[in-house]
C-alpha cells in the first residue's frame, strides 16, 4: 500500500489532502468563496466580465416569494430550479417541458411528471435550506434549459453534458466531460453515477471515462464508445475557464461549461473545490502539470496566451490512475 501511494505521488498525481493543503488553502481565500458558492453572484460576475451564461428567469428569496414562481416561468416551456448555494448537483430540478394533459403539470428530463406544487414545496426546502453548503437560508435560481449539442447525442442518458476544467493559477491545467447517466438520474454529477471522460488538452478530443472509480470505455446507458469525440469549439472553451481566475481571483479552480445547440458554450457554475477523480478519467496526475505551469507562470499573460500554454503543455498521457490507488494518497 505505502509503495503504490509513493509511486502515485512520484508519478505526479494530487492526494485530498495535499489538494486542501497545498491549494485550496493556499491560492484559494475564504474571503472569495462567495464568488463561486453563490450562483447568483457568480453569473452577476460572469456577465459583467463579458461571459456567455445561462439566461437568468428569476430569482426566489424567501418563502413569501415562492408564489410568484407560476408567474416567472407564464411563458417558459423548459427550465432550470436550482439552489444558489447548493454543490454535487443536489437541489437540481431540470423541466424538460410542460404536461400536454395536466395544465399545472411539467415533464422532468426523466419524462416523469411533476406539479406545480410540487415545485413550490421544493423551492420552499430550497429557501429554507435544505440544499445550501451550509445549511442557512439560500435562494433559488430559476433559469434557462440548456440543450445540448449533438456531438453527446450518443454518450449521455437524457440531461446535458458538461465539461469541467481545473484552472491553476489562471492555466487550464485538466479537463473532462461529465456524462449523465441512468443512474445520476440525468445529472452531470460524478458522485450521483455519472460519468467522466479524459479530455485531451491539445484537441478537446475525449479519452477513456471513469465511473465510480473505475475506468470505462462504454456508456453504460448506451454503449456507445466515450473515447474519440471532438468537444465543438475546444480553443474558445479554454480560453473561458482560463477567464475564470479574472472572475474569481482563486488561484485553485474548476470551471463547468455546457455547451448548448444553439447558443454555444455557456458558464454554468465554477468551484473552489474541485474534485480529483479528474485524474483518474485523464489516467494522470494533476500534481505534475501544476509543477509545470509553475516554471512557465507569467502574471501578464492574458487568457488566450495562458490557454494556448494549455494546449501545447497538456497533450493526451497515458498514465496508471485507478480509483483504488489514487484512495491511497
Amino acid at each position: 500500500m505505502f509503495a503504490t501511494a509513493k509511486k502515485l505521488r512520484e508519478a505526479g498525481v494530487l492526494g485530498l489532502n495535499e489538494r486542501n493543503a497545498e491549494f485550496i488553502m493556499r491560492l484559494n481565500p475564504r474571503r472569495l468563496y462567495p464568488r463561486v458558492d453563490d450562483k447568483v453572484l457568480t453569473k452577476e460576475l460572469a456577465i459583467k466580465a463579458g461571459m456567455a451564461v445561462p439566461d437568468l428567469y428569476g430569482v426566489i428569496r424567501n418563502q413569501r416569494e415562492v408564489r410568484t414562481f407560476e408567474d416567472i416561468v407564464e411563458s417558459r416551456e423548459s427550465f432550470v430550479v436550482k439552489p444558489a448555494q447548493g454543490s454535487g448537483g443536489d437541489g437540481i430540478l431540470v423541466i424538460a417541458g410542460r404536461s400536454q394533459r395536466k395544465r399545472d403539470s411539467f415533464r422532468l428530463a426523466s419524462g416523469v411528471l411533476i406539479s406545480t406544487a410540487e415545485i413550490e414545496h421544493h423551492l420552499s426546502n430550497i429557501v429554507g435550506g435544505q440544499y445550501s453548503l451550509s445549511g442557512n437560508p439560500d435562494k433559488a435560481l430559476i433559469e434557462y434549459c440548456v440543450r445540448f449539442d449533438p456531438t453527446f447525442a450518443e454518450v449521455s442518458y437524457q440531461g446535458v453534458p458538461d465539461v469541467r476544467i481545473i484552472v491553476y493559477r489562471g492555466y487550464p491545467a485538466m479537463a473532462m466531460v461529465r456524462l449523465p447517466t441512468r443512474a445520476s438520474d440525468g445529472k452531470a454529477n460524478l458522485h450521483q453515477g455519472a460519468v467522466g471522460a479524459g479530455v485531451d488538452m491539445s484537441t478537446g478530443q475525449t479519452l477513456t471515462g471513469v465511473l465510480d472509480n473505475d475506468v470505462v470505455d462504454e456508456h453504460p446507458d448506451t454503449g456507445a464508445l466515450i473515447a474519440g469525440l471532438n468537444i465543438p469549439q475546444w480553443d474558445f472553451i479554454l480560453e473561458s475557464a482560463a477567464r475564470g481566475y479574472e472572475v474569481t481571483e482563486l488561484g485553485y479552480l474548476g470551471v463547468d461549461i455546457v455547451i448548448d445547440r444553439d447558443r454555444g458554450p455557456l458558464i454554468l457554475e465554477m468551484n473552489a473545490r474541485p474534485g480529483l477523480n479528474i485524474q483518474i478519467a485523464n489516467r494522470t496526475g494533476l500534481a505534475s502539470r501544476v509543477r509545470r505551469i509553475d516554471e512557465l507562470h507569467d502574471a501578464d499573460a492574458s487568457p488566450e496566451e495562458r490557454a494556448a500554454t494549455a494546449r501545447r503543455e497538456f497533450p493526451a498521457e497515458h498514465g496508471d490512475v485507478s480509483g483504488q490507488n489514487l484512495a491511497l494518497l
